[in-house]
């Protein structure tokens, strides 16, 4: 795995075979844990390990909030209503799931909230513009997204906070 990691980033398989990676491909690794990393990985990798449970979910909301779309994160109102239903309902319903509801599959509260912040991702998707600008997005359609967001989170929090529950 090094000899990717390296500049030449070549994929050296057991069976021999050598697969060139070119300069637009990149190597993406999601761990569990570094237990078998050896500290050459690591630094090639940057690798930085948190234990979930030592990361809050702040970081994580803020950083989503950042990327949505122009007009919709323009929309004081939308941005002040969005931050308060995760300030408000998000740990607090990922306490309630653990707390009171039986998981099939367990899980963190991360991802519980990255699950949520993808569905909302899927309802903001058609208010993004194009760069050609050929795709125009009205103030009239965020004027009524801006009606409609609390229902669309907690449409989406039902959906990715307890989907995880039996």
């Amino acid at each position: 795995m090094n000899t990717v990691l390296d500049d030449n980033k070549k994929l050296c398989l057991n069976s021999g075979q050598i697969i060139q990676l070119t300069p637009r491909m990149t190597m993406m690794f999601e761990v569990e844990d570094l237990e078998v990393a050896s500290p050459a990985t690591v630094s090639r990798c940057g690798m930085v390990y948190m234990e979930p449970e030592s990361l809050t979910l702040d970081p994580l909301i803020k950083s989503w909030m950042q990327k949505l779309p122009a007009k919709v994160g323009a929309n004081k109102l939308i941005v002040k209503n969005l931050e308060e239903m995760f300030t408000d309902m998000m740990e607090d319903g990922c306490y309630f799931v653990r707390r009171n509801c039986p998981e099939m599959v367990k899980t963190v509260d991360n991802n519980l909230c990255c699950s949520q912040m993808r569905l909302l991702d899927c309802f903001l998707s058609k208010y993004i513009e194009d760069e050609d600008g050929l795709k125009k997005i009205s103030q009239e359609a965020i004027d009524a997204l801006s009606g409609q967001i609390k229902a669309i989170f907690f449409f989406c929090m039902i959906w990715s906070v307890g989907a995880t529950t039996g």
